[in-house]
């Protein structure tokens, strides 16, 4: 319950670089006690960076009806963005250290094509409250969103809000159909990433998953999205690049052996966040949630 790849400390643009004073801390964290370490990388795991909105993203942030709620399951308050009016709605999920605004082209799409859309800023993201968050309080604003905006026919997540897309579905969150772009899949996979980019003790590893077990009373892994995937049963376009260097494509491929009714689109040369912005890839994505199925 995660973000879909650990990237969350990086101000850099080059996602493999994460600050040195960082590391340092880990290691000389680590070499006084590995529990040290462990409670050190959970923080950071759960800590995103907020990033400033592009200019882009202003027309959304200011044409849309803004509401700051309160999602009683984790007691937090998200920042809502209602964007057009409709009768059919759709919700948009960004990913970690992302914004509310982030799929604001996707949406802009829809708003032209009769639908309207709900978006959010997670837990410490954007305009929200909290500094540290995980995925399982994307699935909560979900769920909420749900029961007091919905119904949604359709749910467009990216990144860890893909992931959280499939886990709300699991959970009971109704939509029609489902696309996920760039989405992460196993979270030990997710943890040892960043532990590697962390270069630290890979007994950590081990360690973070106990650390979660014990705050969530299951095993981390049952969130990952082709687990999520087995119990989703409406169409799914999973969508994903070649190029994204911060989730590999073989997760979307994986993740498509355990959707019932899913479809694979995969492209070439978007990254990780320009795919969010490119016509073809809005083109198949409007398609697929307007043709009958």
């Amino acid at each position: 319950m995660k973000q879909s790849t650990p990237t969350n400390l990086k101000k850099s643009k080059n996602i493999s670089q994460i600050p040195k004073s960082i590391i340092l801390t880990g290691k000389i964290l680590q070499s006084i006690s590995l529990h040290l370490a462990t409670l050190y990388a959970v923080k950071l795991f759960r800590t995103p960076i907020k990033h400033k909105p592009p200019k882009r993203e202003e027309m959304m942030a200011k044409s849309a009806q803004k509401e700051m709620i309160l999602i009683p399951e984790i007691g937090k308050k998200i920042m809502l963005y209602s964007y057009g009016y409709s009768k059919r709605k759709v919700l948009l999920i960004h990913g970690w250290s992302g914004r509310g605004t982030q799929l604001y082209k996707i949406a802009d799409k829809l708003l032209e094509n009769g639908l309207m859309t709900i978006s959010f800023d997670a837990p410490a993201h954007g305009n929200s409250e909290s500094k540290t968050t995980m995925m399982t309080e994307f699935i909560a604003s979900a769920k909420f969103l749900e029961q007091k905006y919905g119904p949604f026919e359709i749910i467009i997540g990216h990144s860890l809000g893909g992931m959280a897309t499939l886990n709300s579905i699991k959970q009971g969150v109704f939509t029609k159909k489902a696309v996920i772009i760039g989405a992460g899949d196993i979270i030990t996979d997710i943890i040892a990433a960043f532990i590697n980019k962390l270069d630290l003790n890979p007994k950590i590893i081990h360690k973070m998953k106990n650390y979660f077990f014990k705050k969530f009373g299951e095993n981390i892994d049952n969130y990952s999205t082709s687990e999520a995937a087995k119990k989703v049963n409406i169409p799914t376009l999973i969508i994903h690049d070649t190029n994204d260097k911060e989730v590999p494509v073989s997760c979307a491929i994986n993740i498509r052996k355990y959707v019932k009714n899913g479809e694979l689109l995969i492209t070439n040369s978007l990254g990780h966040t320009r795919i969010l912005k490119d016509d073809y890839v809005i083109s198949k994505i409007l398609d697929f949630i307007l043709k009958e199925k």
